[in-house]
């Protein structure tokens, strides 16, 4: 696979435990599918790790930037493959790769994309494409964390949820604050039927193994015979 080395443009707080991080291109050219990932680590070292690309191709060619979502500990730390993710340090970038992707030609179809944890970003990354390439689809997130802190690009999806151009539902598994309107516990046929609608659904589902394992079942006894999955811990 390819490799560059590009500097952190900016690193944000998320979530709790979840950093938004971006990379400038430097006005290099960067093709990928929406859904794919790369291998970050440290600029000059041996030790990378998987990050799907959070932002949709088009975003990417108009801004000159990458961005992910990465994880980190109570202090702030990925792992010792990224010992630092302040604003000028330069990482490695491997890739890209990935067959989690949406399919060639966007079929005229209903677009059902389910997310748990950071599986969120390469799902994140496909909505947005499918808004951008084609307006008028259906397209519905079901995204689950911990709790609502957790749930990452929460403003941006309720934003595009009021303005009526995806169908939004989100689900906390463990706190939930007095007051709150969404879904408590995990997604469940009851939370799903209302959602698709048989064969036109195409279904792409990232996340822990619960849910990539769960999931799919309950939408093929509701007739989805069309699901992309992808494993992404945390």
């Amino acid at each position: 696979m390819p490799l560059l080395t590009l500097p952190i443009s900016s690193s944000r707080r998320a979530t709790p435990r979840n950093l938004a991080v971006r990379l400038d291109l430097g006005g290099r050219p960067f093709d990928f599918s929406a859904g794919q990932y790369v291998l970050l680590g440290q600029a000059g070292g041996a030790d990378r790790c998987p990050y799907s690309i959070a932002s949709a191709p088009s975003e990417v060619a108009a801004s000159g930037a990458l961005e992910f979502l990465i994880q980190v500990d109570e202090h702030g730390s990925p792992g010792p493959h990224l010992p630092s993710l302040a604003p000028g340090r330069c990482l490695a970038v491997e890739g890209p790769a990935g067959s989690f992707t949406l399919p060639a030609g966007l079929p005229d179809a209903d677009f059902l994309f389910v997310a748990g944890g950071t599986g969120i970003a390469p799902i994140r990354s496909m909505l947005v494409e499918v808004l951008r390439t084609l307006p008028s689809a259906r397209v519905t997130l079901v995204q689950a964390a911990r709790s609502p802190e957790e749930l990452s690009y929460g403003d941006e999806f309720r934003s595009l949820a009021r303005e009526g151009r995806i169908g939004l539902v989100e689900s906390v598994t463990r706190e939930a604050p007095p007051g709150w309107q969404g879904v408590r516990g995990r997604i469940a046929a009851a939370h799903l039927a209302p959602l698709v609608g048989g064969a036109r659904t195409v279904a792409f589902v990232c996340g822990p193994d619960s849910l990539v394992e769960e999931v799919p079942r309950v939408l093929g006894a509701l007739g989805v015979s069309n699901t992309k999955t992808e494993r992404w811990a945390g």
